[in-house]
């Protein structure tokens, strides 16, 4: 065997336990997946499972990893190009909302980029993360969301960058519960919605940019703040 099919035996050998792990993951959350678990629906031993990633927690990371990089760069190319043709003006709200959620349903609904596994996984680790996921997560979004942060602060001038902070994350909320499927739908309500699934269901990106767009041109709170809790007031320097 030469070291080139070598080197192809140990990258297929990575995906198909990647591919197994999304999938195990998706239905029985980190928790309730184990790695023996994971090794049997890949058809691979344990020892290949802890060659390539060592341990559960960086198996999990290096699934969310595999799907976010891909949509996280698109996000960013996205953005970069919509603020090139602005030639230096703000973007509307409705192309950053779309650049970022509706890159999210676009590519993750690409079966190549995950499918309706990784858009239901991310739904539910969103929604019930564990601890080292949800540290995960900030720092995997983190450059993302900043460049975001402030293409919605100069889009919207007029509203206080506190309450655009909040909005956003009301929008990232309504997204993984979109994203997680009729399933949570079902889980929070006795509702039966007789559709296709998220990932399935090409309705979804104009429903949900319909909600988020909504939600984020709604009338400003009348608010009452004491100095005191506005000077302790989240986001607010």
């Amino acid at each position: 065997m030469t070291k080139a099919q070598n080197a192809q035996i140990i990258k297929d050998t990575r995906e198909r336990i990647l591919d197994a792990a999304e999938l195990m993951f998706m239905q029985h959350g980190y928790d309730g997946t184990s790695m023996r678990t994971v090794t049997g629906e890949a058809g691979v031993n344990l020892a290949a499972a802890n060659y390539h990633f060592g341990s559960k927690e960086a198996l999990m990371q290096a699934v969310l990893r595999r799907r976010l990089d891909v949509i996280n760069r698109e996000r960013l190319r996205l953005l970069d190009e919509a603020e090139a043709k602005a030639g230096g003006k703000a973007l509307k709200p409705s192309v950053i909302i779309d650049c970022f959620f509706g890159t999210l349903l676009r590519v993750a609904a690409d079966q190549k980029a995950g499918g309706e596994t990784f858009l239901r996984l991310l739904g539910r680790t969103s929604t019930d993360p564990s601890n080292f996921i949800r540290t995960f997560m900030s720092s995997e979004y983190a450059d993302v969301l900043e460049r975001y942060k402030q293409a919605m602060f100069l889009s919207l001038p007029d509203v206080p960058k506190a309450e655009i902070v909040w909005r956003f994350h009301f929008m990232l909320g309504a997204t993984s519960y979109a994203i997680a499927g009729t399933d949570a739908l079902q889980l929070v309500t006795d509702w039966q919605v007789d559709e296709a699934s998220a990932a399935q269901d090409e309705n979804l990106l104009p429903r949900l940019m319909s909600f988020l767009l909504g939600g984020l041109r709604a009338p400003l709170p009348k608010i009452e703040t004491s100095i005191e809790q506005a000077a302790s007031a989240p986001f607010v320097k």
